[in-house]
């Protein structure tokens, strides 16, 4: 909802597609205005007077909106993490480029926190650091929980839509609202959720955005409890990438630790950006540091009020701007789509319990039929991006 509100204080909101109408109706009520409500989104594609849509549906819907979307001449504007499968991204890739719509992922980290982020990256890509650059991706542990019971669904809820392209089942309420997240159908646990956040940033900062891993190992407990929650709750998995540097994303508190030969540095939303490095800057370096902010950013200023629901962000507010001037969004999806792929190749490792070695080129694993089929998942035909 925050990010629609957000959207709102730009643009003028018109429609509302939510596949639990009580939830399209609480987000009128709190827009103030009336809203075409419906739970359906491919009702309100054919509406000429909708240039942009915003998409916060659990992750296993964001590619197929966001196909359907672009496909209806609109720019869009998702949630994290973008995909549910390595695959899925390079199809959503295809589309933004036949399109050439303005396409921003929702990883606010890129832009606002008060652009500490963005310094950590611009400090890391300086070689102040040191050359052979490691990154400590620690995010908060996932839930443990099961076995559910089925139950009926709501009266206002379409279950079969919610399922979307993920398998049919009966409904289970542990299985919807936030807990989609720790159903490998619908999402890839804190790996993803949480992960992609500092995975992206720790990417950017490696200076490895536009690549992959060549490698990737760790550990992970999948629970195997039938109509449970099947995610790992706790992880710890090494990406090796090209040049020596590395990314370890594991269970832990939530911060980015960034170090190389030279020294480290500390990011996090909590307490900002901390380390020998910085307390060594001095106002001199603001102007090199600021001009390098901005090429990261595109050539853009990213500025905006954080933390209201009803004012937008740096993040959306960047959006907007794309869409007036066709500029390439602070968090374009291809490089969200190498971040997110990451972590897709994380829980891949961890649930076949062995070292992989991965081509970021074709992104397929030389050799490895077992670990390619999960590459890619089988889905509904009704729901399916590949029908």
């Amino acid at each position: 909802m925050t990010i629609a509100l957000q959207a709102a204080s730009l643009g003028d909101m018109v429609a509302v597609a939510d596949v639990r109408e009580r939830h399209g109706r609480f987000f009128e009520e709190r827009l103030g205005k009336p809203l075409e409500v419906c739970q359906d989104y491919r009702q309100l594609l054919d509406r000429n007077d909708i240039d942009a849509v915003t998409i916060g549906t659990p992750d296993h819907w964001h590619v197929k909106i966001a196909i359907d979307a672009l496909r209806a001449g609109k720019h869009v504007y998702c949630e994290k993490p973008l995909t549910l499968t390595v695959d899925e991204g390079r199809q959503l890739l295809k589309v933004v480029e036949q399109t050439g719509k303005v396409f921003q992922v929702g990883t606010q980290q890129r832009s606002e926190y008060d652009k500490v982020f963005l310094k950590a990256v611009v400090l890391a890509r300086s070689g102040r650091l040191g050359d052979k650059l490691h990154a400590l991706a620690s995010v908060g542990k996932g839930e443990k929980g099961g076995p559910f019971e089925n139950g009926v669904p709501p009266a206002d809820l379409d279950w079969d839509m919610w399922l979307g392209q993920a398998p049919a089942v009966p409904y289970c309420k542990q299985r919807t609202d936030f807990d989609f997240r720790w159903w490998l159908e619908y999402s890839g646990g804190n790996v993803t959720d949480w992960g992609v956040h500092h995975v992206d940033i720790a990417m950017l900062a490696l200076g490895v955005e536009n690549t992959g891993p060549i490698a990737i190992e760790g550990h992970g407990e999948f629970p195997q409890i039938e109509n449970g929650y099947n995610t790992t709750a706790d992880f710890d998995c090494n990406l090796e990438f090209a040049g020596g540097h590395v990314c370890r994303l594991y269970s832990g508190v939530n911060e980015l630790i960034i170090s190389g030969e030279k020294g480290r540095i500390r990011v996090n939303r909590r307490v900002g950006l901390t380390g020998k490095p910085i307390e060594e800057l001095t106002p001199a370096d603001d102007d090199w540091i600021n001009e390098e902010i901005i090429k990261l950013c595109h050539g853009k200023e990213v500025s905006g009020v954080t933390g209201k629901h009803e004012k937008a962000g740096a993040h959306m507010n960047n959006f907007f701007d794309c869409i007036r001037d066709g500029g390439r969004t602070v968090s374009d999806p291809w490089t969200h789509h190498r971040s997110v792929s990451a972590c897709h190749l994380a829980n891949i490792a961890m649930r076949l319990r062995r070292r992989l070695e991965f081509d970021p080129v074709s992104e397929t694993f030389p050799n490895d039929d077992q670990a390619n089929s999960m590459l890619k998942r089988e889905q509904r035909p009704a729901y399916s991006i590949y029908t």
